[in-house]
């Protein structure tokens, strides 16, 4: 499932903005479905225009019924009657997609005999700081057998002590959920935390639900602004 909102607050139409000759959202779509690994793959929009520039291509699309506050809401929606177990979540400003880090995020539910884990969700070492105090960079720290403790906006750890090395992660927007997770998450209100970072996964933690992280060393390019545009252009083969 790719939810994708035509309005965004950094950067307006992001999703329909050309990337080599064809819009970012078909760019991510196509990138997908080329990786082989699903059953099927939409894309939730409340857009008519990306409805239709989807559909326009042969691709599979889904109008969502209601206004939503994230793109787990509106997944949660399109989803609730479907005869799913896993559900993957791939934003739709990221055409750089890759089926290794996909195959790992969906590993993590192959090795969950017991079923304990809700949810699984990529990470990549950063280690510029610039990147790091960027607050449109989503960080993430996890324990020691990689469950996410807590996301955030600012710069965590927190560097109190220079001397001790710590290694930080930049939380990718790419989840796979078990269908039950997905819906509690469409049914249970926001609470503060999350509120105030403006970052969905936190309502999951604040929730008792346990996400697994899975480090990956591909960082491809999110397009959250102009400049992320400019650099995926000059990227793009």
């Amino acid at each position: 499932m790719i939810p994708a909102r035509y309005q965004a607050s950094r950067f307006p139409a992001k999703l329909m903005q050309d990337l080599k000759g064809k819009p970012v959202i078909i760019r991510t779509y196509e990138a997908a479905v080329q990786t082989g690994l699903f059953d099927e793959v939409y894309v939730v929009t409340d857009s008519e225009v990306i409805f239709d520039v989807i559909t326009g291509i042969g691709g599979k699309a889904l109008r969502s019924k209601r206004e939503h506050e994230s793109g787990s809401d509106r997944i949660a929606e399109a989803v609730e009657d479907m005869d799913v177990d896993i559900v993957i979540n791939v934003q739709g400003d990221e055409p750089f997609i890759d089926k290794e880090s996909l195959t790992k995020v969906i590993h993590v539910f192959k090795n969950d005999t017991e079923s304990e884990i809700d949810l699984a969700s990529l990470m990549t070492p950063i280690t510029d700081w610039d990147e790091i105090s960027n607050p449109n960079t989503v960080k993430v720290i996890v324990d020691n057998q990689d469950f996410a403790l807590y996301f955030s906006r600012s710069p965590i750890p927190y560097p109190r002590d220079e001397n001790v090395e710590a290694v930080y992660y930049k939380h990718k927007g790419i989840y796979a959920f078990r269908k039950r997770a997905l819906l509690d998450f469409q049914r249970l209100p926001m609470l503060p935390l999350e509120a105030k970072e403006k970052i969905e996964a936190i309502r999951f933690l604040e929730y008792g639900k346990k996400i697994k992280m899975v480090e990956t060393h591909v960082t491809g390019i999110e397009i959250d602004t102009p400049e992320d545009l400019e650099r995926a252009k000059k990227a793009w083969i």
